[in-house]
C-alpha cells in the first residue's frame, strides 16, 4: 500500500491561509475595477491598495495574476498593472458568445426548473414591472441579478464560470447598454415572457428568447458605440 505524502501542519495552513487572503484581496480589487473606481485603462498603485487592504506586495501580485486570468487586468513588465480597455469590436464579439451561453442555459433551465426557482425568477420580474421608467440603474442591478440567476439555476459549474467571466469583462466597456426611459417596461415584458416559456418548460422558446434578447443587446450597444464615435478597435 502506498504511503500518503506527509506535509508539515505549518506548511497547509500557511497556505490555506495565503489562498484565502490572495482571494480576499482580488475579490476587492475586483470590486473597485466593476464599480468603476478604476475605471478602464487605469494603472494599479501597487503601494496604495497595499496599504488600503493592509496587506503585503505579496498577495497583492498573486491577485493581480488571478485578476489577469480573469480578464479584467493586464500586466506589463516594468511598467506595472492596469484595467483592461475593452473596445467595442470585443465588446460586440462577448456579446456573441454571451448569447449562446443564455440560449443554452434557457434550454437546460427549462428541463429542471423547480417551483422555489421559479417563484425567484416571478419575483424579480414582477419588481422590474415597478421600476420607475427613469431609474436605468435599479433596473440595471434588477436585470443582471435576473440573467445571473438563470445561468445558476442551470447547475452548471462550468455554464456559471464560463459566464461569470465573460460578464465582468463586458462590464469593463460599460456598465450599461444606455437605455430610452420607455424601453424599461418593453425590457421588463421580455423577461417576463422568458419567465412564461420556462413555466411552460419551453426549452426551444425560451433558448430562442435569451438569444434574441442578448442579441439586442449587441444592437443597442453597436448602435449607442457608433453615435459616441466610440472605436471598434480595428
Amino acid at each position: 500500500m502506498q504511503r500518503a505524502l506527509s506535509v508539515p501542519l505549518d506548511n497547509v495552513l500557511s497556505l490555506v491561509q495565503s489562498t484565502s487572503l490572495t482571494r480576499l484581496v482580488a475579490d476587492s480589487v475586483e470590486s473597485l475595477i466593476l464599480s468603476g473606481e478604476l475605471a478602464p485603462g487605469a494603472k494599479l498603485n501597487e503601494v496604495a491598495l497595499a496599504e488600503r487592504f493592509r496587506v503585503s506586495r505579496g498577495p497583492l501580485r498573486e491577485a493581480f495574476r488571478l485578476l489577469e486570468e480573469s480578464g479584467l487586468i493586464y500586466q506589463e513588465k516594468n511598467r506595472g498593472a492596469f484595467v483592461r480597455v475593452v473596445e467595442l469590436r470585443e465588446a460586440a464579439e462577448l456579446y456573441e458568445v454571451r448569447a449562446g451561453l443564455d440560449a443554452t442555459a434557457g434550454r437546460l433551465l427549462a428541463e429542471r426548473i423547480n417551483a422555489e426557482q421559479l417563484s425567484d425568477l416571478r419575483k424579480l420580474t414582477d419588481q422590474m414591472k415597478t421600476v420607475d421608467k427613469t431609474d436605468v440603474d435599479q433596473f440595471h442591478i434588477l436585470n443582471l441579478d435576473f440573467h445571473d440567476k438563470i445561468i445558476a439555476m442551470t447547475g452548471n459549474l462550468t455554464l456559471t464560470v464560463t459566464y461569470r467571466k465573460l460578464a465582468k469583462q463586458l462590464a469593463l466597456f460599460r456598465k450599461r447598454n444606455l437605455m430610452t426611459p420607455m424601453a424599461i417596461p418593453h425590457f421588463a415584458q421580455e423577461h417576463s415572457a422568458i419567465v412564461d416559456m420556462l413555466e411552460q418548460r419551453d426549452g426551444l422558446g425560451c433558448g430562442e428568447a435569451l438569444y434574441a434578447h442578448a442579441q439586442g443587446g449587441r444592437q443597442r450597444m453597436l448602435r449607442d458605440g457608433e453615435l459616441a464615435g466610440v472605436s471598434h478597435g480595428c
